[in-house]
């Protein structure tokens, strides 16, 4: 495999910032829908047999132009659980349903992109997001 190294903040600010405007595609707001199960191959792939256990959605914009190569979101609305289970992955997607990226989800310092106070969702429970970032690394 390849390595690449970017050298620039401004590539990666525009890499970043290239998430942003595909999140907030189409009239509405991107949403972020959480899922039990294994996380498809790629982002390109079907749910599967995955759970949806909730839709959380993304302000709009959904965050400033990127800084450093992160981009911070803005404040994320809570969604209501529609099913029990565990947390395990998420698809981000733009208002049409178009899928952006999965991530991983984990609960509080587990190391996921996502990191929810807990992983167990119970249905009619909120399932909330306090802070999300991504970010395009230095090399």
């Amino acid at each position: 495999m390849a390595n690449m190294r970017l050298n620039t903040t401004n590539l990666r600010n525009s890499l970043a910032d290239q998430i942003k405007t595909k999140i907030d595609a189409g009239a509405g707001n991107g949403t972020i829908k959480i899922y039990t199960g294994p996380q498809p191959p790629d982002a390109d792939s079907g749910v599967g047999g995955a759970v949806l256990l909730a839709t959380l959605t993304f302000a709009k914009p959904s965050a400033p132009v990127a800084a450093n190569g992160v981009l911070t979101f803005n404040a994320i609305t809570q969604g209501d659980a529609v099913a029990t289970g565990t947390a395990a992955w998420a698809r981000i997607a733009d208002s049409p349903g178009n899928t952006v990226f999965d991530c991983d989800v984990s609960a509080s310092g587990g190391g996921g992109a996502i990191q929810l106070n807990t992983t167990a969702i119970v249905s009619g429970g909120p399932v909330a997001i306090t802070s999300f970032t991504v970010t395009v690394p230095a090399g």
